[in-house]
């Protein structure tokens, strides 16, 4: 029998959550509605999704694949409903757009291919940069809009946002790294290793703050703008990573596995948003992009 939209639907959010209890918890469905879904899902495909531990669901490198194809077909069945809602072929116009590095193939990619999908005539200008200079450009009227890092903005009053996805920082290890198996991880542990200090937005500043908090400078292992060079050296043992867990991936490119853990204590969030000009009058196209967004978010909440 063929797997189901519903099935998707769970997959996804078990995905996203980790555990069947906070998929259904989200879903606000039975835990055993979810559990049922998934092995008919592994049993119509014919391969493991998930693998089962005392932690709850790790994800496996057949179910990361498939991943990306469950979230892509209900992005497609999103498309086709709004498709239904109004006249969107017609509009026309160009959406001037700005993101972050750190955010430009993790939550980008997919809300432009749905962007442009669903308004094919809308011409899309984008620009890569940092968030300082990104809010230069909203402030100054020669961006619509934003995709950044809006946990640190700068000039929160002169600008208006909306959340579209909020992650916690994790730590990443190499496979059978000492702290891989710990009940309980501290700062303070990681502060003894080496650290792979990834330098975009403010993911440094971050990390350096919260290490040193404990009155410990951190052992700055090798620093990179490449957030797949930090899941090299990660995977390689160079080093551990704390980073968000937006941009976690257990596998680097050589196929090296990484594994990802919570660190008690408090960590920070990283709040990933679509940024515009308060009180600025928004083109049609720039409307249309934010409204997109929060249906986005509604569908990654489902």
């Amino acid at each position: 029998m063929a797997f189901t939209l519903r099935q998707l639907q769970y997959f996804v959010a078990v995905a996203a959550q980790g555990t069947v209890s906070g998929a259904a918890q989200n879903l606000s469905i039975s835990q055993s509605a979810v559990t049922e879904a998934i092995k008919e899902l592994e049993g119509d495909l014919g391969v493991e999704l998930f693998e089962r531990h005392s932690r709850g669901l790790a994800i496996t490198h057949k179910g990361h694949q498939f991943l990306r194809h469950a979230t892509k077909i209900l992005s497609d069945v999103s498309d086709a409903r709004r498709t239904f809602s109004g006249d969107k072929e017609n509009l026309t116009g160009t959406l001037n757009l700005g993101v972050t590095s750190l955010v430009a193939g993790y939550v980008l990619s997919d809300l432009l291919a749905r962007y442009r999908r669903a308004f094919p005539g809308v011409t899309v200008s984008a620009i890569e940069d940092n968030g300082d200079y990104l809010e230069h450009l909203l402030i100054g009227g020669e961006l619509d809009v934003a995709v950044i890092v809006i946990s640190n903005l700068r000039n929160r009053m002169a600008l208006q946002t909306e959340i579209l996805e909020v992650s916690p920082y994790r730590l990443w290890l190499p496979l059978g790294h000492r702290l891989a198996s710990a009940e309980i991880i501290t700062v303070a542990d990681v502060a003894e290793e080496p650290v792979i200090m990834l330098t975009i937005d403010e993911i440094e500043e971050s990390t350096a703050k919260l290490l040193s908090a404990i009155g410990s400078r951190p052992k700055i292992a090798f620093r990179t703008r490449s957030v797949e060079a930090v899941r090299s050296l990660v995977a390689t043992g160079a080093g551990v990573a704390l980073l968000p867990d937006l941009v976690y991936r257990p596998w680097s490119l050589e196929g090296d596995r990484i594994e990802s853990r919570d660190v008690s204590g408090s960590l920070p969030m990283v709040q990933v948003g679509v940024a515009w000009r308060r009180g600025s009058e928004l083109t049609q196209a720039a409307r249309d992009f934010i409204g997109l967004s929060q249906a986005q978010r509604a569908i990654r909440q489902r």
